[in-house]
């Protein structure tokens, strides 16, 4: 009789010609990202925290929303810019906070298994370099660009209910606060914000994990210093500052090439209409194609740094 293709050669089933039960499938890169999560906490917990914050303020605000309508005109402009602006802020430090955690830990995320030594015991599994820095790549990339989402719009629907309540409470109709908060529409423009955000600081998540993979001391201090010292000689050698403006861009240019919204008078405008969504414009400017050139760049050469870098 023929052995079985799902019998495990050797076993007491293959020796009996028995089928025995397929062999499942590892999934080394799903259960390195779990790993990040298990073992980095505050991936998850700095966002809740900021999150709480967040809806602690927004509720002082609208329990001291309908004094302020009272002495007001119905029709008053500022009652309405008093309600978009509370909603309209409530995602921002959230989504802020998923940012300095992103930064945070890939500036830890290679340098600190060297430290603490655990790289020796994670080399003996049959876990490749490549896999271990894309599972951490992905967590500023996409763990915490979900985890900003799901929490921002959780916030929105917890304020939207207590704003309702408030208002039913004081003898206010909340038919402003539903005509002016875009509940349905918001979820699609964050959305979209935090994947055009992720896609954009993605040559700065490579960059701090390549400099993880490859300082032995004060990661920080080392990603910050090669920007910092091209900008000084830049500045001293030839009176220019091309590299800073570059450097600036790469922060708040994402708003310019992803948004339909005027950035040059300082201030950025609210962004609360679909129309407002230049996905076409984004995905040809060639800040985009660029940083992510060098993102791929910085990633395959802090995989080849943990292929050779011994514990600190």
């Amino acid at each position: 009789m023929n052995t079985p293709s799902n019998a495990v050669p050797g076993s007491h089933a293959d020796s009996q010609g028995i089928a025995g039960p397929p062999m499942l499938r590892t999934r080394p890169m799903y259960w390195s990202v779990r790993r990040e999560l298990w073992e980095s906490r505050s991936i998850y917990i700095a966002p809740l925290v900021v999150m709480a914050l967040v809806l602690f303020g927004s509720l002082i605000s609208m329990v001291r929303l309908p004094g302020r309508m009272e002495t007001l005109p119905a029709h008053d402009p500022a009652v309405e810019q008093a309600l978009i602006r509370v909603f309209s802020i409530a995602p921002a430090p959230i989504m802020l906070a998923t940012f300095l955690v992103g930064v945070f830990y890939s500036l830890d995320a290679l340098y600190g298994e060297r430290r603490d030594r655990t790289i020796l015991f994670w080399k003996s599994l049959p876990v490749s370099d490549l896999t271990t820095v894309l599972s951490k790549a992905s967590i500023p990339l996409v763990v915490l660009p979900l985890i900003a989402f799901v929490l921002s719009v959780a916030t929105l629907g917890i304020m939207l209910v207590l704003g309702t309540a408030i208002l039913l409470a004081s003898g206010l109709s909340p038919a402003t606060l539903w005509a002016k908060v875009h509940f349905f529409q918001e979820p699609l423009i964050m959305i979209y914000g935090l994947t055009v955000h992720a896609l954009w600081f993605s040559p700065i998540y490579a960059w701090l994990l390549l400099v993880s993979a490859w300082a032995r001391r004060t990661p920080v201090l080392w990603a910050a210093l090669p920007p910092f010292a091209i900008v000084v000689v830049e500045r001293i050698a030839f009176g220019t500052s091309h590299f800073c403006s570059l450097l600036r861009y790469r922060v708040t240019g994402a708003l310019e090439e992803a948004f339909g919204i005027n950035t040059s008078g300082g201030g950025v405008g609210h962004i609360d209409q679909l129309s407002q969504l230049t996905p076409l414009t984004f995905l040809s400017s060639p800040g985009l194609s660029i940083g992510l050139v060098f993102a791929a760049a910085f990633l395959v050469a802090a995989v080849r740094l943990r292929r050779y870098r011994e514990p600190i």
